[in-house]
C-alpha cells in the first residue's frame, strides 16, 4: 500500500508541476504585466501568457508543450529505500506521459528513437541525498529545451561582446551574468529566470546553477554580496530592452539566484542556467511511512488569478494591422506583409521540427507544401475514446535550430510562411527576401492558448520520428502570431539584438572593486 500511495503522490507532483505555476512565480509574472506599457507587442504577449496560465490550470493540461527533461532532487531520512522511490518515479512518469501530462521527450541519442514514455538511459534525472529530518523532501523541475539551449558557461578571464573584459573577480562575474541575459534574447521564452553557479568545475558549476532554480523567487541570498548582485542583475537586465519574447519592452528578466562554491586555481567558471517564464518547479514533503503528501512547497502567500477579459483587445492595440491568412498563400500576399503586422491564421498548417527539416532536405515531402505554413511545434497529443487524435498542448519551439535548413526547404517546396519563436538568422532572412516568405513569431510557452485555436487533427505523417517530431496536419482558427521577419529584409530580432547590445555596453565600466 505504501508504494501505491507513494506513486500516486509522485504522479500528483508531476501533474501539478506541468499544469499549474506555483504562487511565487505567478506573483512576479503579475508584477511584470502591470509594469509593461499598454498597447505594445510585449503587453500583448504577457496577456497571452497569463491567459495561458489560467487555461492550463483549468484544463489540467501542460502549460507548455515542451515538458522538458524532468529532474528530481530528493532528500531522504536515513534508512529510507531510495531504490523503491526511484522505481515509483518511473511508474508515475509512464502514467503521466500516457495521460498527456508530459510530452514523450526521451530520445535515444544514437538512433533518434523516442521511447514514448519519458524513460531512457539516464532519464529521468533523479538525485538523492540523505538528511536527518523525518520526512522525504522531493522537488521537481520541468525545464524545456528552448531555455535549456540558452544555458551558457564562461571561463574567466574572458572578452565578452558588448561588455568588454571580464576578470577573475566579482566584477567579471557581474559582466558574465549580464551577458548571459543578452545572449538569450527571446529564444528562451523571455521574460525569464536565471540560476548562476560560481566556481566548481564544468559539470558541478552547471549543477550549482540549476540548483539555484529550486530557490523561491522571494528568498534573499544569505551571502550579502550575492544578494546585492542578484538585485543589481534583475534591475539592469530590464534596461536592455529585449522584453517578453524578444519583442522589446520592460520585462526581460524576472529573477536571478546566485550560488558559489570553491574552485581549483586554474579554473574559474561562471555557469548560467536559463529558465523561461513557464518556471515549472514544485516540491512536496512526503511521509516516509505512508507515502502521503504532507505539504506542498513554493505555495506560501496569496494565489494570483489573472483577469484576461481584455486579452483580445491587446492584440488589436499591439498590431500595426491585422491580416487574415489562409493557405495556400501566394507570393503576392506574403510581400504585402511587414514586420509588426499581426496575422490570424485559419485553415490548415503543418508542424515541422528538427527531424522533419532534416528529412525534407534529402527527401520529397509527404504532401504538397506549396503555399503552405510550417509550424515549428512539437505538440502534446493523445487519442480520445473514439481513437481520434487530440492536441493537448501546442506552443512554438525555438526556430533557430532550423536555420541550416529553413531557407533551402522553403524554396524547394514553395513554403510561404514558417512560424515558431525567437526568430531566425541571416540565411533564412535572405531566403525570405529572395523567395517571398515570412517568419511568424508565436508566443513561446502558450501551449493551451494555441491548442484552443486548433480545431482538429486532419492527419499525421512521419510518425517514425515520434509524436513531438512527426508532421501533424492541423486545422486551425484565428491562430495569432506576429510578423517579425518579412520578405523585405527586415528582422525585428536583429533590430532588438543590435539595440540591446548597445545598451549592454553601458555596463562595461567596473562596478565592484
Amino acid at each position: 500500500m505504501y508504494l501505491e500511495i507513494l506513486e500516486k503522490s509522485i504522479y500528483e507532483l508531476i501533474t501539478e508541476t506541468s499544469t499549474n505555476l506555483p504562487k511565487d512565480v505567478r506573483r512576479v509574472v503579475r508584477k511584470a504585466k502591470a509594469a509593461e506599457n499598454a498597447g505594445t507587442r510585449a503587453a500583448m504577449s504577457l496577456d497571452t501568457i497569463t491567459n495561458n496560465i489560467q487555461m492550463a490550470e483549468e484544463n489540467v493540461s501542460p502549460i507548455c508543450q515542451d515538458t522538458g527533461l524532468p529532474t528530481f532532487k530528493i532528500k531522504t531520512p536515513i534508512g529510507v529505500n531510495q531504490l523503491e522511490i526511484k522505481a515509483a518515479i518511473k511508474r508515475a512518469m509512464i502514467t503521466a506521459t500516457k495521460n498527456a501530462k508530459l510530452r514523450p521527450n526521451a530520445v535515444d541519442s544514437l538512433t533518434g528513437e523516442n521511447s514514448g514514455d519519458n524513460l531512457g538511459v539516464g532519464l529521468p534525472v533523479v538525485k538523492f541525498e540523505q538528511w536527518e529530518k523525518d520526512y522525504i523532501d522531493m522537488k521537481l523541475i520541468l525545464k524545456g529545451g528552448g531555455c535549456e539551449n540558452k544555458n551558457i558557461q564562461y571561463s574567466l578571464p574572458a572578452d565578452l561582446e558588448g561588455i568588454g573584459k571580464a576578470g577573475r573577480n566579482l566584477d567579471g562575474i557581474r559582466k558574465c551574468i549580464l551577458h548571459s541575459v543578452y545572449q538569450a534574447q527571446g529564444q528562451g521564452c523571455s521574460a525569464g529566470f536565471i540560476g548562476v553557479g560560481i566556481g566548481g568545475d564544468r559539470s558541478s558549476g552547471y549543477d550549482l546553477a540549476k540548483e539555484q532554480l529550486f530557490r523561491s523567487v522571494d528568498d534573499v541570498n544569505p551571502h550579502a554580496q550575492l544578494a546585492e548582485l542578484e538585485e543589481y542583475i534583475v534591475e539592469k537586465a530590464n534596461t536592455l530592452g529585449i522584453g517578453t519574447m524578444g519583442f522589446g519592452g520592460e520585462a526581460t528578466l524576472l529573477g536571478c539566484k546566485i550560488g558559489v562554491m570553491h574552485r581549483i586555481p586554474a579554473s574559474f567558471f561562471v555557469s548560467v542556467a536559463y529558465n523561461c517564464w513557464a518556471y515549472r518547479r514544485l516540491g512536496i514533503n512526503i511521509n516516509p511511512t505512508t507515502g502521503e503528501i504532507n505539504e506542498w512547497q513554493y505555495q506560501e502567500g496569496e494565489k494570483v488569478e489573472f483577469n484576461n477579459d481584455g486579452a483580445d483587445d491587446s492584440v488589436e492595440e499591439a498590431a500595426s494591422r491585422i491580416v487574415e491568412l489562409r493557405a495556400p498563400i501566394s507570393e503576392e500576399e506574403i510581400r504585402q506583409l511587414h514586420v509588426g503586422d499581426v496575422v490570424k491564421i485559419s485553415g490548415m498548417m503543418y508542424t515541422g521540427r528538427d527531424a522533419i527539416h532534416s528529412y525534407l532536405s534529402d527527401h520529397d515531402a509527404p504532401l504538397d507544401l506549396n503555399g503552405q505554413i510550417i509550424y515549428h511545434c512539437g505538440p502534446v497529443v493523445a487519442k480520445d475514446e473514439e481513437g481520434n487524435w487530440q492536441i493537448k498542448a501546442a506552443g512554438p519551439t525555438t526556430s533557430i535550430r532550423e536555420e541550416p535548413y529553413q531557407g533551402d526547404i522553403m524554396k524547394k517546396f514553395g513554403i510561404r510562411a514558417v512560424m515558431g519563436k525567437g526568430g531566425m538568422g541571416p540565411k533564412t532572412l535572405a531566403a525570405l527576401h529572395e523567395h517571398g516568405g515570412v517568419y511568424l513569431n508565436a508566443i513561446g510557452g502558450a501551449a493551451q492558448y494555441y491548442a484552443d485555436c486548433i480545431k482538429g487533427v486532419e492527419g499525421v505523417d512521419l510518425m517514425q520520428f515520434g509524436i513531438p517530431e512527426a508532421m501533424w496536419h492541423l486545422r486551425v482558427e484565428d491562430f495569432t502570431a506576429v510578423v517579425t521577419m518579412d520578405s523585405h529584409g527586415n528582422s525585428l530580432h536583429a533590430d532588438v539584438d543590435k539595440s540591446s547590445l548597445e545598451k549592454l555596453s553601458q555596463y562595461s565600466e567596473r562596478v565592484y572593486k
